[in-house]
Parts: structure tokens; sequence; C-alpha cells
């Protein structure tokens, strides 16, 4: 069997790096994207390695508010058979201040830059061991909506529904195209809350807290590991009963 590569965008990130850890005990050799974060990538790579010496990790870096950064992906990408869209950012504004430039780059980094990417790397994964697997890191918000991040919920839902479409187009080359839709996680991106709003904001939860990196790379790690291939086009909330 030949080495399996997976692609992970925005490696750098809380969930990037829990996806990365996941996917490596799964025996997936990675190459893994980031913007700025580089020593994040390269301390990661020092951690993987060790515990994985039969695997490959690569960093790749790009600007995904740049128009042309799917094409400077796609020439550093060999031999690929999953590509997992974790990379991101939001603006908490309300409509009618969120600038056009803030709207591009939510365009940009969210949707025409993974879709174009996946475009640009279909022939290689056609070519590769079938199933193919794509999982984008949807949001909640792209399911329900936000106010403060009208934006954001828009592009989120314009994944989803990028997600639902091309499973249906590529299920013949054997592609599976899912989402997950996160709520509340606990990363360094939701600091911004008091201890207050933190508790407020859990006792609308049915589980009463916030999510975990983990189980989000877990549940991006079963859509990978061959006991999810008759799954596809699907939204899977991962939000504790937030949103049902």
């Amino acid at each position: 069997m030949d080495e399996k590569f997976a692609l992970v965008l925005g490696a750098s990130g809380e969930i990037g790096q829990s996806i990365c850890r996941s996917l490596a005990e799964d025996g997936w050799s990675l190459y893994m994207h980031y913007n700025t974060r580089g020593e994040a990538i390269s301390e990661l790579i020092r951690t993987l390695s060790p515990d994985f010496p039969l695997q490959n990790f690569i960093a790749v870096q790009a600007d995904f508010t740049k128009p042309q950064a799917a094409e400077e992906v796609a020439i550093q990408i060999g031999s690929i058979r999953a590509v997992i869209v974790a990379n991101g950012h939001t603006v908490y504004k309300l409509l009618s201040e969120t600038t056009v430039p803030e709207m591009e780059a939510l365009w940009q980094v969210h949707v025409q830059n993974p879709v174009r990417l996946i475009s640009l790397l279909s022939s290689k994964m056609r070519a590769a061991e079938k199933p193919v697997y794509i999982v984008f890191i949807g949001s909640i918000w792209g399911e329900t909506g936000s106010a403060g991040e009208v934006l954001y919920s828009t592009v989120k839902g314009a994944q989803h529904a990028f997600v639902k479409a091309y499973a249906k187009e590529s299920a013949y080359s054997k592609f599976l195209v899912n989402a997950i839709a996160p709520g509340w996680i606990d990363t360094n991106m939701n600091n911004f809350l008091t201890d207050a709003e933190s508790l407020e904001l859990a006792s609308e939860i049915p589980l009463q807290r916030p999510g975990k990196p983990s189980e989000v790379g877990g549940v991006v790690q079963f859509l990978l590991s061959g006991r999810a291939d008759y799954i596809t086009g699907q939204i899977v909330h991962v939000n504790g009963g937030w949103y049902i």
C-alpha cells in the first residue's frame, strides 16, 4: 500500500494541531499548512516525528487572504488522498461596520481558496487509493447564523453548501465530502470571554461545557478511518447539543 498523505489547512491552530495528532495516530503522513505560525508547525513536527518515524510531516506555507494562495499550495503537494480545511478567521462586527476588504478576506480564506485548491488537487486525488476524503471544519453559525458575525456565518454556510453539492458531483470518483460544524470549542480564539460570560454561555449548552479541540480531531479521525465510508454530504454537529 502506498504512503497515504493528508493535507491539513490551518494545521498551526489548536483544532488543526489536534487533527494532525489524530491522523498521525492512524498512519497518515501530513502536509501541514500554516500562514504566520511557523514555529507552531516546527514544534508539531518535532513532536510527531519520533513517535511516527515511518511517516512524513511536511510544512506548507501560504496566506489564504491572497488570491493565488491555492496555486501556491498546490505546487507543493505530491500524492494526496485527503484534504481537511481547518483554517480560518472571523470578524466580530455588525454588518454595517464590516468593510469590503474584510468581506473579501473572509471569502478568500474560507471559500474561494479552499475550493480552488480542491479543484487543483482533484486529478491527484482521483489517482489515489480510494476512497478520497475531504472534510471542512465549518461552524454552528453556518447552520443557525450569529448576530455580530454575519459575514463569518455567511462563508461558513457557503462551506456547508459546497460540501453538499460537491459530495454529489464527486461521488463517481469515490470522493467522500463532509463537514464538521463545531459549536463553542475551548481555544485561544475565545479568550476574550470573561469568566461570567463563559459560565452564562455554558448554561445555554445542554452538556454545560465547551468542546475540546481533541473532540473535533476525533471526528475527523473517524471520518477518515474507513469506518465511515458510507457517509458523504453530511454536516456533523459537534456542539454539545447547543444546536440540534
